[in-house]
């Protein structure tokens, strides 16, 4: 199918989400130069530990977001299980960085925010 898709997840901070909010929701910032490697997640339950076990006392806050990408750009990037069964990302280096938000499909959304918000 030439148009098919794959649902990436990618934990975020309050920081990176400002930016990916101030593009239109529509690309990912660059890596700073420590970071070389963009790590988007496959899972939402992985991204959800990430964003409220490591970005929430990191940063104050955790965010989940869920983007498609064009599946015959990720398809070069293989998937890497890196702890537990669920715990499965890609490693896009950051020189391809551009070139997946060109691959982005629709709009970046966020799906959850951590500490969670209450209800009255």
């Amino acid at each position: 199918m030439m148009n098919e898709t794959i649902t990436l997840y990618r934990p975020t901070g309050p920081h990176e989400l400002a930016l990916v909010e101030a593009w239109g929701f529509r690309q990912w910032p660059q890596r700073l130069p420590d970071q070389p490697i963009f790590y988007p997640v496959t899972n939402e339950q992985y991204a959800v530990e990430i964003a409220r076990d490591w970005n929430v006392p990191a940063s104050g806050s955790g965010f989940v977001t869920r983007f498609e990408v064009q599946k015959t750009f990720m398809d070069r990037f293989a998937i890497q299980q890196v702890g537990a069964a669920h715990h499965t990302e890609w490693g896009v280096p950051a020189e391809d960085l551009e070139e997946l938000n060109r691959n982005i499909v629709g709009q970046i959304e966020v799906i959850r925010r951590f500490p969670e918000e209450v209800l009255p």
